[in-house]
């Protein structure tokens, strides 16, 4: 029998560097043919996905930021609305931890799946000991 894929959680992070074509770039779309490919599996935040909206929003217009949410729905990326549960663990790693709260739900998600996330945003170093952490390249 195969092994299970291996599991990641997208955090913001990664998602605006995809779409925008920065450092980084690369590193999410060779995740993304590996999750096509049905070898790993990717899952993202529904708060993350708003932070993806509102940035895009306000750096590149609403037009862009309702294009890009329509090609992140395409993507092979599982989107997690959460729980009572996440919420309360979201809360407490921001409670204990100088993260964003955003950021925050990224790490509740990947405990719960036990899983990696892929950032390149400093603040996950905050984190780095509770999860596993997958950096971008930065150039």
């Amino acid at each position: 029998m195969a092994n299970a894929p291996t599991t990641y959680v997208l955090d913001s992070f990664a998602l605006l560097a995809y779409f925008g074509e920065e450092p980084g770039a690369e590193a999410v779309e060779e995740l993304l043919q590996r999750a096509q490919d049905q070898a790993v599996k990717l899952f993202l935040s529904l708060i993350n996905l708003g932070e993806v909206y509102y940035i895009t929003q306000r750096e590149r217009g609403r037009d862009k930021a309702v294009e890009t949410l329509v090609l992140l729905d395409q993507l092979p990326i599982q989107q997690e609305l959460g729980d009572r549960a996440l919420v309360l663990s979201a809360a407490s790693i921001k409670a204990n931890h100088a993260i964003s709260y955003a950021d925050a739900f990224a790490v509740a998600l990947a405990q719960r799946l036990n899983a990696s996330v892929m950032t390149g945003d400093p603040e996950f170093q905050q984190v780095a000991h509770i999860i596993e952490v997958v950096w971008l390249p930065q150039s």
